[in-house]
């Protein structure tokens, strides 16, 4: 038994841990977790939240789309909420012109009116199992990372194989704590899964660009999906015959509201934090990969930005798009402020200090293992230098930059795999076309070309020229040797004779495609020749860093965990269910300012700008704000509050987490964290970070109050009023 508390608890960094600061696996919170968390707080125990035994707060929580949100699940219907801009993709597809469910949002008023969807999955979490002794047999520190990476695959292979059963649940293994961890995870997904509402992005988006990841907040972030079974209670793919999905737990609905210092608990599923960098990863974010990220994401937002304005049908193709390109390129703007602002890169410089001193006074089995890590590590970051912006701009200009090249790189691949068989070839090629259609629906081959001209022109200027790849001197070439050369020429050429610079000509192509005509498609031969580059002459040296990295990041965590085994260590996240425990809390960013915990609809309406899509007010939500009368989702002074925030440990993936009382009832939707925690995914700062979260009583208002599809409510628990019982408690000790 100690050997397993050696594992589950040792200690992050040298210094205290805050009750607020940690994502925690859930089936270790009785073993870790459960005092602490019921000394702040906790009404109920860690088997109430996460159970194999018996129905628990995690079956009522859900991994979005393999993990890009969290929902959780509302009603014994199968109702499901998250937030606006996770269900952001599925809204936009069913919008056009015509019916702009972004701009007016959608109701389904009867299960016969949600709409369904081809591309979203709604998982659930069975159950966790520590499974570390079986690969810690087998590995070793003299093996190289290909060797171990091989060793650790073919374990986990056996390991899911022996989960293998009848039932439709799904296993895989992962690693935690930089590789020296490993759990089984066993999930049921479930893909019929339905849009029942949306608020319109005045409520859903307010405040736009300019608010995101600031406070004060006034953003109903918020949607409604319902989940779906077969008949008998199994997964299945849409069918009219579908029934309700009936959870084994879904959340009651509190409506009492919440007060500063009020217990807060968050459950979801955080994508990627990296709390064990060291101070040369920070020195890279700071100086080169922050600064390029933007200064590309900035180009592109231009673009599509000017797109969108011209053109209202543009302006729904592109809205999902712009939406997560101008997400993380502010995050990135952020992150090198609060690094910078919080001196990130000293206290890592302090831990590592501890760290070698640990190492200096230690055994020489000890100082044998971890002496070289450091110099190591700082060794593989200068190495990489050299290449680094060749694989920003190769993946933020290149693969995400026009669409154009990605999607001819992507057909290509597929049209090589097409059957021999004619009947299996006419089904692939029916399939193509579907996927062609799809893409081109939310295409505008104009926007594209500029993105096109302009992302090489990028990669041009900003990588080094000895990594560029052959077609930058066939362009140099074409452009008869000018200053400064012109891309949009080049871009002019490539769209004038590429089949997948419209639907019409690829669908055309698709009639009887080749991978010889593919082959000599400029948008394919660009992209091929730059990625061929890539792959050529960076990537074996990239691999070989990544590879030093790995090792020695591993054995730097390693190493921390045994420099102090009496302290409470929790892994990165790597999009594993996570439990984060806190209060709702206000803060002070600086000097002279304090921000309050909540805000209320007042504040929407003194936002408004009519000239400016991002605050614009919907009359309706005027109308309701001027007759003042919020029933039973107002609080104590008659006000109805939008957001509130508290100091619970959070990051991307987390969107759409409920946040959840000490008696294990919903209370909000997290959707965003603070500006002035931006660094919060490499150092954790309770002082300042803060996630920021919808009032459960603003989702309901809106639905019933504004939407009018009150019948969703009725199938809600509306739990009992926790002020009544204490009041009650209070006045009986009084007497």
């Amino acid at each position: 038994m100690k050997s397993f508390i050696f594992i589950v608890a040792a200690f992050f960094i040298s210094l205290p841990l805050l009750a607020d600061e940690g994502m925690w696996l859930p089936h270790l919170l009785k073993l870790v977790n459960e005092e602490d968390m019921q000394a702040k707080g906790l009404k109920i125990t860690a088997e109430d939240i996460y159970s194999i035994n018996q129905s628990s707060l995690k079956d009522a929580i859900v991994s979005l789309n393999g993990g890009s949100c969290t929902a959780e699940m509302i009603s014994p219907e199968g109702l499901m909420l998250t937030n606006h801009h996770c269900a952001y993709d599925v809204i936009q597809t069913h919008s056009s012109v015509t019916n702009d469910y972004i701009k007016d949002g959608f109701w389904a008023m009867s299960n016969s009116e949600e709409l369904k969807n081809d591309n979203l999955s709604a998982t659930f979490l069975i159950s966790i199992e520590n499974v570390t002794d079986r690969f810690t047999k087998a590995l070793n520190d003299n093996m190289t990372e290909t060797q171990r990476g091989e060793k650790i695959s073919e374990i986990s292979k056996t390991i899911v194989e022996e989960q293998a059963d009848s039932t439709t649940h799904t296993a895989r293994v992962k690693s935690f704590f930089g590789g020296n961890d490993f759990y089984l995870l066993v999930f049921e997904t479930f893909k019929d899964v339905r849009l029942v509402g949306a608020p319109p992005s005045s409520i859903g988006n307010f405040g736009g660009d300019t608010d995101n990841w600031m406070w004060p907040r006034h953003t109903g972030d918020f949607s409604l999906l319902r989940v779906y079974t077969a008949p008998d209670g199994s997964p299945a793919r849409y069918a009219i015959e579908n029934i309700p999905y009936k959870p084994k737990h879904h959340l009651p609905v509190q409506l009492d509201g919440v007060e500063n210092e009020d217990y807060t608990m968050i459950m979801g599923y955080p994508g990627r934090t990296k709390r064990y960098l060291t101070s040369f990863g920070v020195k890279e974010a700071l100086e080169l990969t922050n600064s390029a990220i933007v200064n590309i994401r900035s180009k592109k937002l231009d673009i599509m930005k000017a797109g969108m304005n011209a053109d209202e049908k543009v302006k729904i193709q592109y809205a999902s798009k712009y939406a997560k390109t101008s997400n993380y390129w502010k995050y990135y703007i952020g992150q090198s402020k609060g690094l910078k602002r919080m001196n990130v890169y000293k206290k890592k410089l302090s831990i590592e200090d501890e760290f070698t001193s640990w190492i200096k006074r230690s055994d020489s089995l000890v100082q044998e293992k971890y002496t070289s890590v450091l110099g190591n590590i700082e060794t593989a970051y200068l190495d990489n230098k050299r290449i680094a912006v060749n694989r920003i701009y190769l993946n933020e200009a290149i693969f995400q930059g026009s669409e154009i090249m990605s999607f001819a790189y992507t057909m290509q691949n597929r049209i090589k795999s097409l059957p021999k068989d004619k009947k299996e070839k006419a089904i692939a090629l029916k399939k193509l076309k579907k996927i062609a259609k799809e893409f081109y629906k939310d295409y505008n081959p104009e926007v594209d070309q500029e993105l096109f001209s302009a992302m090489l022109e990028g990669y041009y200027y900003n990588v080094p020229k000895s990594q560029h790849a052959p077609v930058f001197k066939k362009i140099e070439n074409q452009l008869f040797g000018f200053k400064k050369l012109d891309f949009d020429y080049y871009a002019k050429m490539v769209f004038r004779k590429s089949f997948f610079s419209s639907s019409d000509r690829c669908l055309d192509f698709l009639k009887n495609p080749t991978k010889n005509l593919v082959n000599r498609d400029p948008a394919y031969t660009t992209m091929n020749s730059i990625y061929n580059k890539y792959l050529e002459d960076v990537y074996p040296k990239r691999k070989e860093i990544r590879d030093i990295m790995k090792k020695e990041n591993r054995l730097f965590i390693q190493g921390l965990r045994e420099m102090d085994t009496s302290k409470k260590y929790y892994p990165d996240a790597n999009s594993t269910m996570r439990l984060t425990y806190g209060n709702v809390g206000d803060y002070k960013p600086g000097e002279a300012i304090v921000y309050d915990y909540f805000t209320t609809i007042k504040g929407v309406i003194e936002k408004e700008d009519a000239t400016n899509d991002e605050f614009v007010v919907h009359p309706r939500l005027k109308e309701l704000y001027a007759i003042g009368d919020y029933g039973k989702y107002a609080d104590s002074n008659g006000m109805l509050r939008v957001n509130f925030i508290s100091n619970n440990d959070i990051t991307g993936g987390n969107s759409g987490s409920p946040v959840i009382n000490a008696w294990g009832e919903i209370i909000g939707t997290a959707f965003d964290g603070n500006w002035e925690a931006m660094s919060g995914d490499i150092t954790f700062e309770s002082q300042i970070q803060r996630t920021i979260s919808v009032d459960i009583r603003y989702i309901l208002f809106i639905i019933d109050k504004f939407a009018g599809a009150s019948y969703l409510l009725e199938e809600m628990t509306i739990a009992q009023s926790r002020k009544n019982k204490e009041v009650k408690v209070v006045t009986e000790n009084l007497e």
